[in-house]
């Protein structure tokens, strides 16, 4: 019961790190406030109060915040896991491929932790979790817009970190490498051999699970990482290990 008697929000709760997430802090005491698309399937989550939310809407920070204040009276973590990726070399990225990635991956992530920035302060404990990416630091053929966001979320991250530390928030991003989730799963199941290819990199010959990264989140949120903060948790198996 490592979170008892905070209150969390997860985004992109319907599935993959966000559904885990939101699950083993709910397992772990807290109280969670579910967050993602309408249509997605949030009312399987289960243990959380759901909102349909697209978070790159206007105001949808505002919208959050207050939903998780009005259901709960507080908060204590923030985790910004909901993003989204474009393949297609710079070249060929248009301008509203290359918005709507930074929109959801970058833009959306800063505008809730400045909602929630004021109730953070009001924490024993407060804690912003951000997902980026290995790519935060790497990159790959066709993966510019992604790149420069999960690169940004990390520069974001690392300010908020800076900012907050005399309030006793720490902010910290995740690193995941290959993982399984609900944006990569259905490439590897059309194309097994790609899904072998990425166990193979790793130096734990496996892909890795959202639980994974649930447990990781977990470690951040929790006391356990009371004394860590502007840090990038790589969570990757060691797949960039030869890189």
């Amino acid at each position: 019961m490592r979170l008892q008697g905070r209150v969390a929000i997860v985004t992109g709760a319907a599935s993959g790190i966000g559904r885990a997430s939101a699950q083993l802090f709910a397992a772990e005491g807290a109280r969670v406030l579910a967050v993602d698309l309408p249509g997605k399937g949030l009312a399987e989550v289960g243990g959380t109060a759901i909102l349909e939310k697209n978070i790159a809407d206007a105001g949808a920070a505002q919208t959050i915040v207050d939903t998780a204040i009005a259901e709960f009276g507080q908060l204590d973590i923030v985790m910004n896991n909901a993003g989204i990726g474009v393949n297609a070399l710079a070249e060929a990225t248009t301008d509203e491929q290359w918005q709507r990635v930074l929109d959801v991956n970058l833009t959306a992530q800063f505008r809730l932790c400045r909602q929630a920035i004021p109730f953070l302060k009001r924490s024993k404990a407060g804690r912003i979790v951000n997902v980026a990416s290995v790519m935060a630091n790497g990159t790959d053929y066709g993966l510019a817009a992604y790149c420069a966001s999960k690169a940004g979320v990390a520069g974001l991250t690392r300010t908020l970190a800076l900012e907050l530390g005399k309030f006793g928030i720490t902010a910290n991003y995740l690193e995941p490498g290959a993982i399984e989730t609900g944006m990569t799963k259905p490439l590897w199941d059309a194309r097994p051999e790609v899904a072998d290819v990425w166990a193979k990199k790793s130096a734990l010959r496996r892909l890795g699970q959202p639980i994974d990264l649930a447990r990781a989140a977990l470690f951040l949120a929790s006391d356990d990482g009371g004394f860590v903060t502007g840090h990038g948790l790589v969570v990757d198996g060691g797949l960039t290990l030869r890189v």
